[in-house]
Parts: C-alpha cells; structure tokens; sequence
C-alpha cells in the first residue's frame, strides 16, 4: 500500500486537521460509520471504502470516482456541510469511494501511463461487482468528477444493468488540449492541488467563492493521501487536440445527470450544451451559473450543487426537505 509521509507535512496536516475540527464541531451532530471493504484487481489492492449513517441499512448505494491526479478522499471535505459523502449518508446512501490503481490509499502500480481510462474502468466494475454482492441490490448510482467522467462512461457503456443512475460531473467529453505526456507519473506539489480554485486577476484566491479553510483541508488532505505523485495514463489521454471525443454519449444508456459550473475551463460547452440530444430519456443538464472545476466546493454555488444532485436522484426531494 501507498503510504508516503514526510514528518513535517504530516504534523502539519494534522494541526490544520485539529483547527478545522474545532471550528466545526458543531457543524454537523450525526454519526457516521465508514468502512474499508477489501478489493483487488489484476494483483493490486484498491481501496474501497463505504460511509453511511451509523445504525441505518441503507437501501440504496452510490459509487464515487475521482479525477486524474487525486483520489477520492475529495468527496469528504469534513468541514461544516460542505462534505459530499456525508450529504448523501445523510439522505439514506450508503456511500462508497474508489481509489482506482496507483492513487491515493490503493497500492502503487509500476506504469502510471498504464492506468488509462480502460483500465480504470475495470477497477469501477470490480467494485461495483463487490458492493452490488455485499448489499445484495441489483444496481448502484454512480457518480464520477472531471476524468471520473471519462472511466465511469466507460464502465456505464459496457455494464449498464448494474446502473442504475449516473451522474457526470464536469464531463471531459473531449480533449483538453494536445500536450505531450510522457512521464509515467505526474509530480503532485500544494500549488497544483490548489489550481482548480477562483483567483482574483491580482493571483489571489477568491474568498468570496472559496472558503480559506475549505482550500487549506482540500489541499492537505491531498498531500496527506495522495503524496508527490499519481498515475498519468488517464492526463496522457485527456491531453490531446479537443476535437478528439473522449466520451460517447450514445452508448450511455442509463438515465444521466451532466452538472457543472460555467465557468469551468477545462469544459467544451458548446458539446455540453448538446449533451441531451444524445443522452437516455430521463436526462437532465444542470449548469451553474459562476461555478467553476471544483463547483461542488465553491462557498455561493455547493448548496445549489447538492441540491440539484438529490432533485436527480430522489426525483423532487431538495436538500432541506430531505433533511427534515
């Protein structure tokens, strides 16, 4: 298993940990049970893990995957409400998160490049395999950010019967732009984990989208989990002249979600605004208004964010209503 730590980093994790949790340990009251589930793949171990609300049998189950450079420990920032994982426990999901080969708590792999859309994908279908047999339900809502969007359409054209939902958040539908990528792994730093966030035109963050102290757990729990570096097959793949399609829409099959800010750079949204010409009845596009890479997290725009991912998958219960 990967676990790379440096003392200094590590104490200052955790006293950034410890101030966060002061600050918010009235912020949410209720009890959460997570759980790491064993799973390996072609002789690797991924980490697989479930969080749901203690002394509850959820009857539904959502799978969470990350994007290209850090893992899944993104959908848990424990800072007042603003946790996906906890927002979806909370609303009766046992909620499971995928670190696919090579990223953050699953088990180092040789070849970065090696670690691709199609092979990650076979890592979602393992999983779902496993938390399909361990909950005994047919079929799992599966929700996939940034390069997630790429593997789990991927997953969802090959295995649609085991979805039952998806939802594709900041879909890549195309290239990002032809780099070359030739490393096998990328060099993480505090800088790069920080890059998707607003900045003001002075280079500043933007503390009006995005709370400090949410941008300061972000890109700790990045260093702490996922260290100098991660597998590059999948940038390797998005890198390439946007008029390659990364995504076929086509043969997605299950009812979709496409949800995303307007302000995100690295989305072509003249194919966004397309995406339900070629989408499953039962389809919704939900754009956000200011919202950029990291909308689920940005201060004005992640309860609007939340609220329009439960409208989807629990038809029309919002946010409050669930909570009540």
């Amino acid at each position: 298993m990967k676990y790379r730590r440096y003392a200094l980093l590590l104490v200052l994790f955790i006293a950034v940990f410890a101030m966060f949790q002061g600050a918010n340990a009235s912020a949410d009251e209720m009890k959460y049970t997570q759980t790491v589930c064993p799973l390996e793949r072609n002789g690797t171990e991924l980490h697989l893990s479930q969080t749901l609300l203690s002394g509850t049998q959820p009857q539904k189950q959502i799978l969470l995957v990350h994007g290209v450079t850090y893992s899944s420990h993104e959908f848990d920032i424990d800072y007042q409400d603003y946790s996906l994982v906890r927002l979806l426990a909370r609303n009766g999901y046992g909620v499971w998160q995928l670190d696919i080969a090579g990223f953050g708590r699953s088990e180092n792999v040789e070849d970065g490049l090696m670690v691709d859309s199609a092979y990650a994908a076979e890592d979602i279908h393992a999983a779902a395999e496993k938390i399909i047999r361990e909950t005994g339900q047919e079929k799992i809502d599966v929700l996939g950010w940034s390069w997630g969007t790429v593997t789990v359409s991927r997953f969802a054209a090959a295995h649609p019967e085991m979805i039952d939902r998806l939802i594709l958040y900041a879909p890549i539908l195309c290239g990002i732009g032809d780099y070359e990528v030739t490393e096998p792994f990328h060099h993480n730093t505090w800088e790069h984990a920080a890059d998707d966030f607003q900045r003001c035109p002075d280079g500043s963050f933007d503390e009006s989208v995005t709370d400090p102290a949410v941008l300061e757990w972000f890109c700790s729990s990045c260093w702490h989990y996922d260290g100098e570096s991660s597998p590059n097959g999948g940038r390797k793949e998005i890198c390439v002249d946007p008029s390659v399609q990364l995504i076929n829409l086509t043969r997605i099959s299950n009812p979709t979600l496409v949800i995303c800010g307007d302000q995100d750079p690295y989305l072509d949204y003249h194919l966004v605004n397309r995406c339900l010409d070629d989408l499953p009845d039962g389809s919704v596009l939900e754009m956000i208004p200011g919202g950029a890479h990291v909308v689920f997290l940005e201060k004005p725009y992640y309860h609007v964010f939340q609220e329009r991912l439960l409208r989807f998958l629990q038809d029309e219960i919002s946010v409050n209503d669930a909570a009540a």
